[in-house]
């Protein structure tokens, strides 16, 4: 399964840190665009230019680990799109023109299932994606969870309520799964 991830997943670090880490399991291909990329360093860069630093070394890690990720959407599917947001229109074409079978965003206002299904796309929300992940394999996605805690509180992010750092990360229903 190719899965288009949307910027607004790939940062913060919480949440793509367990996205890519479920991609790396197998369990789907990721795929991005050079413009999700800068959106995302860009994103980084808002916060501060030591945060733009550690993006640009993140992506480049990331186009490392995922070699072939990086779709380029076609102008001519661009055109043909409307979306409530012209400038979404570029990561439904790069789902489009990269094959994917989702669309993982949390903007899901801004992505209408009626516009992703005429295109045979799923709109997905990373806690249900996550979610579905470990009712699949459990053990998989809490091992996961757990490696990614770890190295937040390597950096100084408290974890000692793991479930409510899953809420901030936009993954309430996954921390309630696996931390009632």
């Amino acid at each position: 399964m190719k899965v288009l991830i949307d910027a607004c997943v790939l940062y913060p670090t919480v949440l793509r840190e367990l996205v890519l880490g479920y991609a790396r399991t197998g369990a789907f291909m990721p795929l991005w665009s050079d413009r999700i990329l800068e959106e995302w360093r860009r994103a980084a860069k808002r916060k501060s230019d030591h945060d733009e630093m550690i993006a640009t070394s993140e992506i480049a890690l990331s186009k490392a680990a995922f070699p072939d990720a990086m779709v380029a959407p076609g102008h001519e599917t661009q055109l043909r799109l409307s979306l409530p947001d012209d400038d979404d229109i570029h990561v439904l074409a790069a789902a489009i023109d990269g094959g994917a079978d989702a669309l993982l965003t949390l903007n899901l206002k801004d992505f209408p299932t009626n516009a992703l299904s005429a295109e045979g796309i799923l709109r997905r929300h990373p806690d249900e994606f996550l979610l579905e992940g470990a009712h699949a394999d459990e053990a998989a996605v809490r091992e996961l969870v757990s490696d990614v805690l770890g190295r937040a509180q390597r950096h100084g992010i408290d974890t000692s309520n793991p479930r409510a750092l899953l809420k901030r990360a936009r993954l309430p229903r996954l921390g309630k799964a696996l931390f009632s």
